[in-house]
């Protein structure tokens, strides 16, 4: 997906400790080391009391703006159900909205206690697999924005969120968890 100049649109949004910067700023950089040209914007309103953030990435052979049109997301990203109703707007008509519900599996049991620290890089592993951006350059942009103590439990969630995708096809639209047999 990308408008008529081959830009595509992506806004990333949620609650303030949720890493929506720190997502936004991989998916940038695996953007940049695709070979794209990036802009990236951000508005973090009352990010550290909870509040709205979002973040407006735009790449392409050519970007002149860092914000998305409205209207205009190809991919609406929301870390926080919360967020859907109040970013809904900025979604494309033929764009994709991508939640937690798209993930579920991946943070039940043990797991769930880390959810919250990983669900940003976990929903870009969904968008991962409708972009041209190689798994390395994702890989690259994850070891470059996060702490190594963290990078490989991120690492796992990222694969693990693209191979999900990759097994059912597309979580992305008004998706429910699949039921279990």
């Amino acid at each position: 997906m990308s408008d008529g100049h081959g830009v595509t649109n992506i806004v990333i949004a949620g609650l303030g400790g949720q890493g929506i910067v720190t997502g936004s700023d991989i998916l940038a950089q695996a953007a940049f080391l695709a070979g794209y040209d990036v802009k990236k914007s951000e508005i973090h309103g009352m990010s550290q009391r909870g509040g709205s953030v979002s973040s407006d990435i735009r790449f392409g052979p050519r970007v002149h703006s860092p914000m998305v049109p409205h209207a205009q997301a190809d991919f609406l990203i929301i870390s926080e159900s919360s967020q859907v109703l109040p970013n809904r707007h900025r979604l494309a008509p033929r764009g994709r909205l991508i939640t937690p519900d798209a993930v579920p599996q991946l943070f039940q049991g043990d797991a769930s206690q880390h959810a919250a620290r990983m669900i940003n890089v976990a929903l870009l592993g969904v968008l991962s697999a409708h972009l041209d951006i190689s798994e390395t350059h994702w890989m690259d942009a994850i070891r470059g924005q996060l702490p190594e103590k963290l990078q490989a439990m991120n690492l796992h969630a990222f694969r693990q969120a693209r191979g999900i995708e990759a097994l059912f096809g597309t979580l992305t639209g008004e998706v429910r968890p699949r039921p279990t047999a």
